[in-house]
């Protein structure tokens, strides 16, 4: 693979420039990030280690603009998303990210269909446009048949294919997983992953895993450490 320093500025999806992230706790101001600095080439698949507390879950947070960083530059494909406000985050979100987290977070009274349609309905497409594009993301996570049924008649595993359908959606150019495979057991977390590998392989997803499995992070093309909110060299 490229070294990520020498690529084209068009080849990279994601960079953070002397990145920091302080929260205020009372008065007391508890740095998280602390001038990071990375680039993320398009189509490439990360994983984040590191132990708890490190900042992976808020850099992931960063990236998805549920937060935005306390100073530094955040660019992905080229926007200084940093500097948008809460409603163009609220718009750029549901046109270029999909999120996949633990606990699948589906709605129980929704069918997977409805459920996979959700980021859909803030956007301008039409009914019948939604159904096609529900139809197409349930399809490539191979759950075509299941599409009538609600969370609590699918296995945990499906459960999972669904949000992964649902982060797929809206086709965005970056995947964010927060411990996509930590309530599953070993050979549905690695069913799991072979589908996110096919994703990034197949269908040039980029991807960006947090995750406490060595395991997990194998199937990932790189892996990145973070401690005490810096990242240590590859």
């Amino acid at each position: 693979m490229s070294n990520p320093a020498t690529l084209a500025e068009s080849d990279i999806l994601v960079s953070l420039k002397n990145i920091n992230k302080t929260y205020k706790k009372g008065k007391e101001l508890v740095p998280v990030l602390t001038d990071m600095n990375l680039d993320i080439q398009l189509g490439d698949f990360v994983a984040l280690m590191g132990p708890s507390g490190s900042g992976k879950t808020t850099l992931l947070n960063l990236l998805g603009g549920l937060d935005s960083p306390t100073s530094g530059e955040l660019r992905i494909a080229g926007q200084r998303i940093d500097q948008f406000s809460a409603g163009q985050l609220t718009r750029w979100r549901a046109q270029n990210v999909g999120f996949i987290f633990q606990f699948y977070n589906l709605m129980p009274v929704l069918t997977a269909e409805k459920n996979v349609e959700l980021p859909l309905l803030l956007t301008n497409l039409s009914s019948k446009e939604r159904k096609a594009h529900v139809a197409a993301a349930l399809d490539l996570v191979g759950l075509s048949g299941r599409a009538k049924h609600y969370p609590r008649e699918l296995s945990g595993g499906q459960e999972q294919r669904v949000a992964i359908a649902r982060a797929l959606v809206s086709d965005p150019n970056l995947l964010l997983c927060d411990e996509p495979t930590g309530d599953l057991d070993r050979a549905t977390a690695d069913e799991i992953l072979a589908l996110m590998q096919e994703l990034n392989q197949v269908q040039q997803k980029t991807i960006v895993m947090v995750t406490h499995d060595p395991r997990a992070a194998d199937h990932a093309r790189r892996t990145l450490h973070l401690d005490k909110g810096q990242l240590l060299q590859e």
